[in-house]
């Protein structure tokens, strides 16, 4: 294990759940009193439960697995954990019918658990650097390989003191600069003087590996051998076993875990009921009724497109266009199109139109939140120019999605900024799926709202 990674998670785990306590109580005894609360001894069962909601949901968003995320993106995790811990609290607090620790005391919980692990998380990572810079712990280390990756590892453990590495120089059999010791051959000259050997070179021979290997273990060094494959691999990889075999999957794909599809498909199926339950059992009637008044055609317009698998379905819209032939080649709907319809520009605007997939999601072609499903037609043209394109079917497509919140919608006339868009349109529905999470949907969702209300949303 790399700089005791497990022992470092663990202790700030520890740490986290020691605070969560402490503010348990200081809540309950700012919020009432410290004997109300012993008299209520029941909610001793909701302490418990949120020592295990904290647990669940930190790994769920692995708020302890990188040490290198910025502390927005850290604060950001910190908020959901809070968030849940506080919802924990409402719905226990509503079942067992408690009148004495209501909102004084969910407010105080929440704040004061915010302050005290932010707090944690700077005195901890301060304390690692000073420990690092006093030489406390630290390890030297030689990199195999002066390449990108190799320089890369070198840089990485430069700007992070806190890991407790520091480099004693680079061994390589091709480059020269002035932090390369040598060749490869002359790692015996150095081993003593060194703790840890990272082999970055992806041309390193098996031979040279195991000769590497031999001689470090002669000296009780240890070893980390970044694979030759690493530039295939999303920063998601996943590491498992087969057996005793270990494996390294090039891309993690959260929703191939059965219990994260039936949490989405759940909370897909309760949405789409409760949608048509208050809303759309009389507004989609409505919406229709204006639409066959205002224009000739159907109500709703189908189109084949790309879900889950590859697989091609019917997806369902408002009409907002004129009836014009099936097009058989890629043409983008601009501003102040001619084929839409006089009903069809406030329907786009507004994203009435999409209501009608709701449909899809009670069907099970789509989901809720999840990448926007390509046209048949203009999927056959994007695949000409994006290898990757087919990585989209790993999951359901959604009504609105990762990519749609943050202004990659619709095409654009122009071929080569259209590229470009879809480019990064893509980039944005892979790294959607490779960190998808249950609150990163309801981030998406609150965020298509609040677009909504400004009139800024729309697919395709």
């Amino acid at each position: 294990m790399i700089v005791n990674e497990k022992s470092l998670k663990n202790l700030k785990l520890v740490s986290d759940l020691v605070l969560l306590n402490i503010s348990f109580v200081l809540a309950a005894v700012l919020a009432q009193s410290l004997g109300l609360l012993m008299a209520k001894s029941f909610l001793f069962i909701l302490l418990f439960l949120l020592n295990f909601i904290w647990i669940f949901v930190a790994n769920t968003i692995n708020f302890y697995d990188d040490s290198l995320k910025l502390f927005a993106f850290q604060l950001t995790n910190l908020i959901k954990l809070v968030f849940f811990q506080a919802l924990t609290s409402v719905l226990f607090i509503f079942i067992v019918k408690e009148g004495f620790f209501t909102r004084n005391f969910i407010l105080i919980y929440s704040f004061s658990l915010i302050v005290l692990v932010t707090f944690r998380h700077a005195i901890f990572k301060k304390s690692m650097t000073l420990l690092r810079k006093r030489g406390k712990s630290i390890k030297k280390v030689i990199i195999i390989g002066a390449g990108k990756v190799g320089q890369d590892l070198g840089n990485l453990i430069t700007e992070n003191p806190e890991f407790g590495y520091k480099i004693l120089g680079y061994l390589d059999n091709n480059l020269t600069n002035q932090t390369i010791l040598g060749t490869i051959s002359d790692l015996g000259n150095y081993v003593s003087e060194i703790n840890e050997v990272f082999i970055s070179n992806a041309d390193t021979s098996t031979a040279t590996i195991d000769s590497i290997v031999k001689t470090c273990n002669k000296n009780a060094v240890g070893v980390h051998i970044i694979p030759d494959y690493f530039r295939f691999m999303s920063k998601k990889f996943h590491v498992s076993t087969l057996g005793n075999i270990p494996i390294i999957s090039v891309r993690a794909v959260p929703l191939e875990e059965f219990q994260w599809r039936f949490i989405k498909r759940s909370f897909d199926l309760l949405t789409s009921v409760s949608m048509f339950l208050f809303l759309l059992w009389w507004f989609i009637p409505l919406v229709a009724l204006i639409i066959k008044l205002t224009s000739n055609g159907p109500v709703c317009f189908k189109q084949k497109r790309i879900g889950k698998n590859n697989k091609e379905f019917t997806c369902y819209k408002f009409r907002t266009m004129h009836v014009l032939p099936e097009e058989k080649k890629f043409t983008p709907v601009v501003h102040g199109d001619s084929r839409i319809t006089s009903m069809g520009g406030f329907l786009r605007r507004s994203n009435i139109d999409e209501l009608p997939q709701f449909i899809n999601v009670l069907f099970g072609d789509m989901s809720i939140v999840g990448p926007r499903p390509h046209a048949t037609v203009y999927n056959e043209e994007y695949k000409e120019f994006i290898e990757d394109i087919k990585l989209r079917s790993l999951v359901k497509p959604g009504i609105t999605g990762w990519a749609q919140i943050h202004g990659l919608r619709g095409d654009d006339p122009d071929s080569i900024i259209n590229r470009q868009l879809i480019k990064k349109r893509i980039e944005f529905d892979l790294w959607y799926i490779e960190n998808w999470s249950f609150t990163l949907d309801i981030q998406i969702l609150i965020l298509t709202f609040w677009r909504v209300f400004k009139g800024d949303v729309k697919g395709h």
